[in-house]
């Protein structure tokens, strides 16, 4: 293994490396795109596995110097980790779980513009979502996510599926829902806003590949 060659898994029973490059090299297979165009161009599994290089190489490069005692962390051959041999930390790529929600009243969605998203020429609404706090359960943080971006109570709330999003380093838990209670009330700080659309009459929703895209089409599903 050389310092910038890693290996990262298995993709289509061939092996699949990260290589960190100074800078772009044309090796006359193809071009250099972002992460996030492959969103519903690639198979699934190939976008994983651009996501993990995304992260593993955000994580190498975050973690040149020990947390713990400042000094010069170094990489371990044999796992994907940073270690410092003067106080002996280790750390690991950072993973962050966060929650993805949708919400059912009747045969409508909920669906909010969220501030990051909000393009004047094309705007996407989305499902609701938020990490997960230091000892606090993923349905529990459902419920408090739900209260304080909308105002809402929701209840049945049903475990679909997971994704892992690497912007930077999410893991995204999908979960949908019900209506319980409350009135619509847009935290600001979060959204732009939020509203119940018609299944049959929606707005610009995320693309397929993604998991928010799955939840919303799982809830149409159950509003019919």
């Amino acid at each position: 293994m050389t310092e910038n060659k890693r290996l990262l898994g298995q993709y289509k029973e061939q092996p699949c490396y990260l290589v960190d490059l100074p800078e772009p090299l044309d090796v006359g297979i193809g071009e250099y795109v972002g992460l996030r165009s492959l969103l519903g161009r690639v198979e699934d599994l190939f976008f994983d596995m651009a996501g993990r290089a995304f992260q593993i190489s955000l994580f190498y490069k975050t973690h040149q110097f020990c947390g713990q005692c400042g000094q010069k962390m170094n990489p371990i051959d044999w796992e994907i980790a940073m270690k410092c041999y003067h106080c002996q930390h280790r750390a690991y790529p950072r993973v962050s779980p966060c929650i993805i929600v949708a919400i059912r009243h009747k045969k409508k969605i909920l669906l909010a513009l969220h501030s990051r998203h909000h393009k004047d020429n094309y705007p996407v609404y989305t499902t609701l979502a938020g990490f997960t706090e230091a000892g606090e359960s993923l349905e529990a943080c459902v419920e408090r996510e739900v209260f304080e971006e909308v105002g809402l109570k929701v209840k049945n709330i049903q475990y679909v599926s997971s994704q892992p999003w690497p912007f930077p380093h999410s893991l995204m838990m999908g979960f949908i829902a019900d209506y319980a209670s409350g009135e619509i009330v847009v935290d600001p700080h979060e959204l732009v806003e939020a509203n119940w659309y018609d299944i049959d009459n929606l707005p610009i929703v995320p693309k397929h590949g993604t998991i928010a895209r799955k939840l919303i089409e799982k809830t149409i599903k159950r509003c019919r």
